[in-house]
């Protein structure tokens, strides 16, 4: 950066976490596509660099046990000022709930951009996708992410889930642990507005 520009080299290095699950499988793909894209567009005067940080099971394993989301890693990419990652794990009992909303937060990432448009040749259930051309705001930080949550065996998951049980019992039946299971409540705004 220079001043508020954003200068981008020929040859940028560019922090990744590879991620869980299947996001191992996914790195390896993606990594290919997004190299070949940056050749095709550049005839090959540009290239990125990849550098991995790690976030969530890796992370485990390299920096020790609960380390779910070490500070190199938000330092590494608050340096870069980029980074792309993979799906990762919601820690299970104590520590952070989520590390996607953890590096939402940790980053100060307000909103996801999402373009939106129509490829010609695409299909589309849309009567003129010619005419689809938007972008939507996703606020990543609160509302749907601000949800109530119960650790698992504390006494307001305890509390809860006796309400559950004496009022809408039909549900509490579909809990298959309730002894051990934490619960969360994700509030969603009102269909319209």
């Amino acid at each position: 950066m220079t001043g508020r520009k954003l200068n981008v080299p020929d040859n940028p290095i560019i922090p990744f976490i590879e991620g869980d699950g299947i996001g191992p499988d996914i790195w390896a793909s993606a990594v290919r596509v997004i190299d070949a894209a940056v050749e095709k567009a550049y005839g090959g005067s540009k290239k990125i660099h990849w550098m991995e940080v790690f976030a969530g099971e890796k992370s485990n394993v390299v920096y020790g046990k609960d380390s779910w989301l070490p500070q190199d890693t938000l330092d590494y990419i608050n340096e870069y000022l980029i980074a792309i990652k993979g799906p990762l794990t919601t820690p299970v009992g104590g520590g952070i709930r989520s590390i996607n909303v953890a590096l939402r937060q940790e980053l100060d990432l307000y909103v996801c951009l999402r373009p939106v448009c129509w490829y010609e040749g695409a299909p589309s259930p849309v009567k003129d996708p010619s005419l689809i051309n938007m972008a939507i705001f996703r606020e990543n930080t609160e509302d749907i992410y601000a949800g109530i949550e119960f650790e698992a065996g504390s006494e307001d998951a305890t509390r809860f889930l006796d309400l559950m049980k004496n009022h809408f019992n039909h549900r509490f039946g579909k809990i298959r642990f309730p002894k051990t299971v934490g619960i969360g409540i994700k509030p969603v705004s009102k269909e319209g507005t």
